[in-house]
């Protein structure tokens, strides 16, 4: 039942209408949207928005009015995309930036320097927290490569003493430490 006026009568059945003019908003819709779903969806929108309209006021052109809906709708749609689109992009390139970063931290680093830096601070920090006595032995032991007997002298402690000493703060930088010793293992 075509009418080359486009003017619909309200009397009309919408089923009549529904043919006449449904593919037509779809293939409208899809030329632009490039999805089936979507532009059946948007074409049944502007049928529903049709008949609304239909009945609290008289259509003068509905194939007009009918692509002027699914215009509008299908923008909305394209622009809701876009938008969707370089919110996507931004945040690829926030992304992209932070794995640059990471890439080139990673490229740069030095991991036996960083081990070794960060063994030094726990070594240094476990040692200030030691009694004096405790902290000396060692350091003479190690870092002044002193005999037992000769720290005992400079300490004025038994051999005895000096050999606890240092054991004591073996034992407290073995527990500081005891993250980094499965490590050793590997190197």
């Amino acid at each position: 039942m075509r009418r080359l006026d486009n003017t619909i009568n309200t009397s009309m059945p919408f089923d009549d209408i529904y043919l006449e003019y449904y593919q037509r908003c779809f293939l409208f819709a899809k030329s632009y949207l490039q999805d089936e779903m979507l532009s059946k969806d948007i074409a049944s929108e502007a049928m529903i928005t049709l008949w609304t309209t239909m009945k609290t006021e008289e259509v003068k052109n509905v194939c007009s009015f009918l692509m002027t809906v699914v215009k509008n709708q299908a923008l909305n749609h394209l622009r809701n995309e876009h938008l969707r689109m370089e919110a996507r992009e931004s945040i690829l390139a926030d992304e992209l930036y932070e794995l640059d970063f990471r890439i080139a931290s990673l490229d740069s680093s030095d991991p036996n320097r960083l081990f070794s830096e960060e063994i030094v601070e726990i070594v240094n920090r476990t040692l200030g927290e030691l009694p004096e006595k405790t902290r000396k032995a060692f350091m003479m032991s190690r870092y002044q490569n002193k005999s037992v007997k000769e720290i005992a002298g400079l300490l004025d402690v038994t051999v005895k003493g000096a050999d606890y000493h240092i054991g004591k703060a073996l034992q407290a930088l073995r527990k500081s430490l005891k993250d980094y010793l499965s490590s050793f293992l590997f190197f």
